[in-house]
Order: structure tokens, then sequence, then C-alpha cells
């Protein structure tokens, strides 16, 4: 779209140490009858994590487990894995996942591969629906040992006209870095975009202004949000 994109990571994530819940799920995963996967990273060090421990899909060619994903960029990591999904969120948020499959995990054994960070909005929801549910950290959500300084002088110094948050954490670690209050001021002329619901509440509980939230949250959503929001302000201008 003609942007000029500063990339300055602010998470990375790792494996879980070995030996673990997600262990104990894997061996027994055919005592479930769902997998839920809420986001690509967890798809990916599931999957990854299955691999190790000498299992891969053709494992689990029976009717159990059923695998639900939170939207279609995640469903389509699993499918390229190798997983048959039966389930895709047609609100792509964890508690819309949550709402959609409440008839169909009652009284259901449920597998939430997940990251350390995760809340328990989805874990909570999915029980008053009445499942069974297991809960294994698939990953972990950790700062990077360094983060680039030139980026981040440029956003001290205003030179951006939006900061783009693809998670809570990626948030989180900036705000660590470039410290709360200076944020909080650069918010009042830098556009804070987010990919999504979650991510927004992070930022709004922060005090901080969202001034762009994907109506899909994905990249591509994501992306197309910001050029129209861009989009609404040329032709402002060029009519005033």
């Amino acid at each position: 779209m003609g942007a000029e994109v500063l990339v300055m990571p602010t998470v990375c994530f790792l494996a879980p140490d070995a030996g673990g819940a997600l262990d104990s799920a894997i061996g027994g995963l055919l005592r479930f009858d769902w997998v839920l996967f809420t986001s690509q990273n967890a798809v990916g060090f599931f999957i990854e994590r299955c691999r190790q421990l000498g299992l891969d899909h053709e494992s689990f060619e029976g009717p159990k487990p059923r695998v639900a994903a939170v939207g279609p960029a995640t469903a389509q990591v699993a499918a390229e894995g190798g997983w048959r999904v039966s389930f895709v969120a047609s609100e792509h948020s964890g508690e819309g996942l949550a709402r959609e499959l409440r008839v169909l995990v009652q009284g259901q054994k449920v597998l939430l591969p997940r990251s350390d960070r995760s809340d328990d909005r989805l874990l909570n929801a999915l029980r008053e629906a009445g499942a069974d549910v297991t809960a294994a950290i698939a990953y972990r959500t950790a700062r990077p040992e360094a983060i680039d300084g030139d980026v981040l002088d440029r956003i001290r110094r205003g030179e951006v006209d939006a900061i783009v948050f693809a998670s809570p954490s990626a948030f989180h670690n900036l705000s660590d870095s470039i410290g709360a209050p200076e944020l909080a001021r650069l918010s009042a002329h830098v556009q804070f975009a987010a990919i999504g619901p979650t991510t927004a509440r992070a930022l709004r509980q922060a005090g901080l202004r969202v001034e762009i939230e994907a109506k899909e949250p994905s990249g591509a959503g994501l992306s197309e949000t910001i050029g129209e929001y861009y989009e609404r302000q040329a032709s402002r201008a060029s009519d005033a």
C-alpha cells in the first residue's frame, strides 16, 4: 500500500519444557473429543511437539479428536500440518469460539493448547458450557534479548504515524521498553492499531487511545483496516 514499515519484534516464542502437561495430553490424545486451537502459534508448537514425540496426524485417523480453530488462518496452519479441521468459528475470537461450540462441547473432553500468557476467559466459558477442559501450555511468550534501538529512538521522536500491535504481549513489552508515560504521550498524536479486541482491550486498560482496530483479527484484516483508516484521513483532508 506504499507504507514504510519499521519492523521491531517485541516478543519471541519458545517451546515449553519437556515432560509437562502438553506431553501428557498428546500421549493420551485419543481420550479427547476435541482439540481447540486459538492461534497459529498454538497449532505450530503443538504439531511440532507431536512430531518430536513420534506422533503425526496419521496416528489419529479415527473420529476423535475433532479439531476446532478460532479462524481461517489458524485452520489453514492446522490443515497444512495434516490435521483435518472440523469447525472454524465465524466470530474469530476465543469468546466467539466458545459461544459457537457451546452445544457441541457439552459433556465432551476438550484439549486446549495455549500460551502461558493466556487468560482464563475461554477456559471458563467452555467449562460453563459443560465441557471437561484440559489446558496445556503449548508455547511460552518471552521478550527478545534485545529490541532494535534505532527503531525505538524513531518512535520516541514521534517519527512514526502508527504503531501496530498484534498481541497484548507485544504492547506490554514495548511499554516496558519505552515507558508507560512516554507511550501515553505518543498516543496523543500517533495512531495505535490493534489486531483484535483482546489486544485493543489491553491498550485501553492502560489508558491509551486505540484509533484503529482490525475488523478481522488477522494480519490481512489489520493491514486492510489500517489502509482504510488512512484513505478516510486523506479524503477528509482533501474535502477540508
